[in-house]
């Protein structure tokens, strides 16, 4: 029993390797961009706020040894949990691009000081019985959580607050040790300790790989349906990191680090190989986060368990310099060649495979072949399998579609869709303020078959996954005419009865999912509200217009109707009530006047309310003046700002 006890002593280790990597996933990778996007920012200023965090990172990683000696472990601790939960909260106030920057630079730098002091001080809470396990434990623990379709597909605001509740919850874990100092359990004599250039160099050609992978699959709608699309494959995906993530502390333990890295390189590699063709992206989706959660324990496990015999401050020098090359460094060069490349080229994961097979001692090749030997035909059969699948869709005379969104494209073109909806945003017309960003002719040109259309007898749908939420192109689906006024597009409450309907919807969302900051850019520094206009005798009447083009969700005071919530499972946002006060009667007349104005035009991102692109300046006006006179009376007003 004695020894059992001693086993669970490293639960809190567990706890707070866990929290660290949620944060770390769940917002500093997904909840804060969410947050931006909904703001508008994007373009040039994204790019300098992500810089922001990863200069932040960089430095108090460089900079944590020199608080050794001066704050223990576990206060160092708490100040980067604390700080990691300030920069949660503040995003969720509005924020403009200094703000932004500011705050990003917040959650880099407190993210730098918590994993370097974590990672070089992990004995303290993991304890020397099995702490590769445990490790594996705790980062399985993480991807499993921030896999979980509830977290993974939540709002911006509920990541950021679960980020805030966890922050806290790591304050309160690292709030005393579990374990006091001992020495560290020296490495297994049949280890062989790679030296720390070649073990950073591995570290980051890893990172690299991966974030340049989760980049090109989460901005091709193509390979996200086919890997991180549906409740089903969240949970699968999830499944995978917690089984990859125990079995890499398995072989750290057993087999050393850098045969763990090599199969960890051989699985990414492969995945990233495989990502070539969208029919692949099943295979990919398996072998993606086994290769991720493989390195992720070790890079984890590297400075307190796996760079033998040193001091506590030499740990905390080499988890500094590991986490700010190839953590935060190694991870923007990887997001930079998927963002101007939107691959990953094949030379580039040969070219990488060099610090797993060139080891620096033939000794250390010939005592590690078995797991080079793996890696080599991982990465060979990946290279093959491209070569087979480009030869089997020559062959054939249509590849059937592999994923939701390609089946979707096919039930388009069948159903005649093109027929009445352009994909063909014309540059520097009103196209750009109404639809979005202008199309890219060539691209277009070259799908197959191209789906410009010819008619416009509905709007344009290339940006219209940016406009139009999945619950209302659903509903828009069933019944055109309730949600559009006079709308002649026909029913397709039939599709729904089979497959088809999700894969159509699956399809029109995908259009333009990815540019809704280009498009909020462009409607910033092309589009100016008209000036109010009296109704009645000087304009329309703003309350037929209110009655005309929203009383299918709200009611002829702007409240929300209750109906929407019985078929739809949630209510539209109120437009005089609610909850939260974005547009304040406090704020000058003018500018709550054109801010409506423009909520009425472009719709709320975020929400599943429309914009009212095609509305004549003049009921733009008379609307927006009929919710004044709404908000004037019922003393509030909701509507989210996203800019």
């Amino acid at each position: 029993m004695a020894g059992l006890g001693k086993f669970f002593d490293g639960w809190r280790g567990v706890g707070l390797v866990a929290v660290t990597y949620i944060y770390f996933l769940i917002f500093a990778q997904f909840g804060f961009l969410k947050r931006l996007a909904d703001l508008g920012i994007a373009g040039d200023h994204l790019k300098i706020i992500m810089g922001a965090m990863a200069a932040g990172g960089i430095a108090t990683s460089l900079l944590a040894a020199r608080l050794e000696g001066r704050w223990l472990p576990a206060r160092r601790l708490q100040l980067g949990f604390c700080g990691c939960a300030v920069g949660a909260i503040l995003p969720l106030l509005p924020m403009n691009l200094p703000l932004a920057i500011l705050v990003a630079g917040m959650i880099g730098a407190a993210l730098g000081l918590l994993t370097v002091t974590l990672v070089a001080h992990l004995n303290l809470w993991i304890g020397n019985v099995q702490p590769l396990f445990k490790i594996g434990l705790g980062v399985g623990l993480a991807y499993f959580v921030c896999n979980c379709p509830q977290l993974f597909d939540a709002s911006s605001a509920v990541m950021a607050s679960f980020a805030t509740g966890i922050s806290l919850a790591g304050a309160g874990l690292a709030a005393r040790n579990s374990n006091a100092p001992t020495e560290d359990q020296p490495p297994s004599s049949t280890w062989s300790l790679p030296p720390f250039w070649l073990v950073l160099a591995s570290f980051t050609a890893l990172v690299w790989l991966d974030s340049a992978a989760f980049f090109i699959i989460q901005h091709s709608p193509a390979l996200k349906a086919g890997t991180w699309e549906g409740s089903q494959r969240l949970w699968q995906i999830g499944g995978v990191h917690f089984a990859g993530a125990l079995i890499s502390g398995a072989l750290l333990a057993r087999r050393g680090l850098f045969p763990t890295l090599a199969i960890a390189f051989g699985l990414l590699g492969f995945a990233c190989l495989l990502l070539a063709k969208s029919g692949s992206a099943q295979l990919a989706s398996v072998c993606y986060p086994l290769g991720v959660s493989l390195y992720s324990v070790a890079l984890v496990a590297y400075p307190a368990y796996l760079a033998g015999r040193i001091s506590p401050l030499q740990k905390l020098r080499m988890g500094g310099r590991l986490y700010a090359v190839a953590g935060w460094l190694g991870s923007a060069l990887g997001i930079g060649m998927a963002e101007n490349l939107r691959r990953i080229p094949p030379a580039f994961v040969f070219a990488a495979a060099v610090f797993f097979f060139v080891p620096p001692s033939w000794n250390y090749l010939r005592t590690r072949r078995r797991e080079l030997l793996t890696t080599a035909i991982l990465l060979l059969a990946a290279w093959g399998s491209q070569h087979l699948l480009s030869a089997w869709t020559m062959r054939t005379a249509v590849a059937p579609p592999a994923s939701l969104v390609e089946r979707g494209r096919q039930i388009y073109i069948a159903e005649g869709c093109l027929h009445c909806h352009s994909q063909y945003v014309r540059p520097d017309a009103k196209d750009e303020i109404m639809w979005g960003p202008a199309t890219d002719v060539v691209a277009r040109r070259n799908e197959q078959p191209p789906l410009i259309g010819n008619r416009r007898q509905g709007p344009d749908l290339s940006e219209v996954g940016n406009r139009r939420s999945a619950l209302w192109l659903r509903a828009h689906f069933m019944n055109p005419a309730r949600l559009s006024h006079n709308s002649p597009m026909p029913a397709y409450a039939y599709l729904f009865a089979d497959e088809r309907g999700e894969a159509l919807l699956a399809y029109v969302q995908s259009l333009g999912a990815t540019n809704l900051g280009t498009r909020w850019e462009i409607i910033q520094k092309s589009w100016h509200a008209p000036e109010p206009v009296v109704s009645g005798a000087r304009g329309p009447n703003g309350l037929e217009l209110l009655q005309k083009h929203c009383a299918t969700c709200h009611d002829a005071n702007g409240a929300a109707r209750q109906g929407w919530k019985s078929q739809f499972k949630r209510l539209p946002p109120d437009f005089v009530s609610g909850p939260f006060v974005y547009v304040p009667l406090t704020a000058p007349p003018d500018w709550r006047f054109h801010r409506i104005e423009e909520i009425i035009k472009f719709g709320l991102p975020g929400t599943d309310m429309p914009g009212r692109e095609y509305l004549p300046d003049a009921e733009l006006a008379a609307l927006a003046e009929q919710l004044v006179h709404l908000s004037q009376t019922t003393n509030a007003l909701s509507a989210p700002r996203p800019k």
